[in-house]
C-alpha cells in the first residue's frame, strides 16, 4: 500500500497507521477534526446523490449507512457527483437492517439514472414529422438513436418506479400501492428531467434501439415481450417524450 493510499484509509478510520510518521499525524487533535470533516463530506454527497433513498429510510438511518459505506468505499474522484453510483445500490441491499426493504436497491438505481439523465449531453429530440415522411418499409429499416439523456429500467417484481417517484415528488405517499412489476423512462430533451411509466415491451424496444437494431427488429423484440403491443402507440409515446435524437437508414452489414 502506498503512503498516499494508507493515509486515505487512516483518514477514513479504515485501518490503524503503520508508519511512525502517520501514527504521529493521526495522534494530532486536528487530524480527528479533519477526518470528521472528510467523512461528513462523503455522507453529505451521498445524501445529495440519493435523495429518494434518504427520504424513504429517514435521514438518521441513511446517514449511518452512508458513513459505513464511505469507510468501505472512499471516493476515487474529487468530483462527488458520481460518488456511490457503482457500489451504493448493491451496498444498501446487503445491509441486514434493510433486509425487508427489497426495493431499496432499485430506488437507488433510479437515483443514479436521474443524475445520469440530468448531466447528459444536450441534443435535439427527433421530430415525429421526420419519421412521417418514410414509407412503412423505409421506417422499418430506420435505426433510432436514443437521446443522450434517455435512461430506462424495468423492475420485474416490485413497483420501484412508483416508490421512487413518490419519494422524489413527495406526492400521493399515502395512497395504496399495488405490488407489481413496473418500468420507468427518464429523459431530458430540454430543461428538467421528466419521467413516465414504461411497459416491458417499451423497455424491450428501447433496448433494441440502444443496441443498434432497426425499427423492425425493435418492434419484433417488443412483440415478443407482449404480443398485444400497439406498435404505433408505442412509437408515438416515445417520440412525444423526446426519447430519440435521430434516425438513420440501416445499411447491409452495418450492424450485427
Amino acid at each position: 500500500m502506498t503512503t498516499q493510499a494508507e493515509l486515505v484509509r487512516v483518514l477514513l478510520g479504515a485501518v490503524a497507521p503503520d508508519s511512525t510518521a502517520l501514527r504521529a499525524l493521526a495522534e494530532q487533535p486536528a487530524f480527528s477534526v479533519y477526518r470528521n470533516t472528510v467523512i461528513k463530506g462523503c455522507v453529505d454527497a451521498l445524501e445529495g446523490n440519493f435523495p429518494a433513498v434518504a427520504r424513504l429510510v429517514g435521514q438518521a438511518w441513511f446517514r449511518d449507512a452512508a458513513r459505513t459505506f464511505a469507510l468501505e468505499y472512499p471516493p476515487t474522484d474529487a468530483c462527488l457527483l458520481r460518488y456511490g453510483d457503482a457500489d451504493f445500490p448493491a451496498f444498501l441491499a446487503g445491509i441486514p437492517t434493510a433486509a425487508q426493504l427489497e426495493y431499496l436497491e432499485g430506488v437507488a438505481q433510479l437515483d443514479v439514472l436521474w443524475r445520469a439523465s440530468h448531466t447528459a449531453t444536450d441534443a435535439p429530440a427527433l421530430d415525429a414529422a421526420v419519421l412521417a415522411q418514410f414509407s412503412p418499409e423505409q421506417l422499418a429499416a430506420q435505426v433510432l438513436q436514443p437521446h443522450p439523456s434517455a435512461r430506462w429500467a424495468w423492475f420485474a417484481h416490485q413497483p420501484v418506479p412508483t416508490l421512487w417517484s413518490r419519494s422524489r415528488t413527495q406526492e400521493n405517499e399515502g395512497e395504496e400501492l399495488p405490488w407489481q412489476a413496473e418500468g420507468l423512462l427518464l429523459v431530458r430533451p430540454a430543461g428538467a428531467v421528466r419521467w413516465q411509466p414504461l411497459s416491458q415491451a417499451r423497455c424491450a424496444f428501447l433496448d433494441a434501439c440502444a443496441g443498434g437494431e432497426t425499427v423492425a427488429a425493435a418492434a419484433t423484440a417488443a412483440l415478443q415481450t407482449d404480443p398485444e403491443t400497439d406498435l404505433a402507440a408505442l412509437l408515438g409515446e416515445l417520440l412525444l417524450a423526446g426519447t430519440f435524437t435521430s434516425a438513420s437508414a440501416h445499411l447491409p452489414g452495418q450492424f450485427r
